[in-house]
């Protein structure tokens, strides 16, 4: 029920940051949020990253085809990572991609600039 919660919030905070920018990116909050939901865990409390994490991985990856859903799906990551707080683990996160053998072109963090993605 926890998770469920987490999720729930990580949701609606996706929803919000998300809004203002609805007509300039395919990829909403949303969909950053179920790709990214069964990461949660492993981003918060650490131990064994599921094979649903990394295909949500995976999948948030190939629907971020232009700089605008680039950008976009940076905004979502970053406002998840603000609304974890001090339950997410930066390091763990910063790695995620790599641990599910993804290469991004952008960094995983509460504190990325966002803007000048290609």
């Amino acid at each position: 029920m926890e998770g469920l919660l987490k999720l729930s919030t990580l949701v609606i905070v996706c929803m919000l940051v998300s809004a203002p920018m609805a007509t300039e990116a395919a990829i909403s909050c949303g969909a950053v949020a179920s790709n990214l939901g069964q990461c949660i865990n492993y981003l918060t409390k650490g131990g064994y990253i599921s094979p649903g994490c990394c295909s949500g991985v995976r999948r948030l990856n190939s629907m971020a085809r232009t700089t605008t859903d680039r950008q976009q799906a940076c905004r979502c990551i970053q406002g998840a990572a603000k609304a974890l707080g001090s339950r997410l683990n930066a390091g763990r996160a910063a790695g995620l991609p790599g641990a599910c053998r993804v290469r991004i072109s952008y960094p995983i963090s509460a504190r990325t600039n966002y803007s000048p993605l290609d």
